[in-house]
């Protein structure tokens, strides 16, 4: 009973950290607006070990790895804690880092799902929401590729269910990868 909910807070608290750094990756990778609420929460929340992160780890490109190792490396903490929690031992160094790599792949993935499937929600129901800018930004490389390709059909885009489409393929692929990983260490 312990672990378990040893296990419960670490996969929470971890986690939720986690992509609150791969949240702040992301936003600073595709230009969303600082003076969003949601920007300045992400930013808030995480420049406390961020900025510290960044004397040590440079950007490359435009983009801030410093917050993007350390995404990888709470993803790492957290299954590390889960595998010792769970009587399994600490396993394979190289095999937790990369698992931590696919989680953090699988994470991307499935920020992508919710935001095209909240932005498609939204623009049915609120297209004037403050979230829309924000969720714009976040699937406009995605769904800008479908877009191109699929001309909207009586006004109706489909670019989001073709994607959605990919995404939940991508994230079988990823899921099976994740599988052949923990089998090889």
């Amino acid at each position: 009973m312990p672990n378990q909910i040893l296990m419960f807070l670490l996969d929470n608290l971890l986690g939720l950290f986690s992509l609150a750094l791969l949240l702040r990756f992301y936003m600073q990778w595709l230009r969303v607006p600082h003076y969003h609420p949601v920007s300045r929460f992400i930013v808030t929340v995480t420049d406390f070990i961020v900025r510290p992160a960044r004397r040590w780890i440079p950007g490359w490109r435009g983009m801030d790895l410093s917050t993007f190792i350390l995404a990888w490396f709470f993803q790492f903490i957290l299954l590390a804690g889960l595998s010792f929690l769970q009587g399994l031992g600490m396993g394979s160094l190289l095999g937790l880092a990369l698992l931590a790599l696919v989680a953090i792949a699988r994470l991307t993935l499935m920020i992508l799902l919710v935001s095209i499937i909240v932005q498609a929600v939204l623009s049915w129901v609120n297209p004037q929401s403050p979230l829309m800018p924000l969720l714009e930004n976040f699937t406009q490389p995605l769904l800008g590729m479908f877009r191109r390709v699929i001309p909207p059909i009586a006004n109706v885009d489909l670019s989001p269910l073709f994607a959605l489409l990919l995404l939940q393929v991508l994230l079988m692929f990823v899921g099976n990868l994740q599988y052949q990983i923990a089998s090889w260490f």
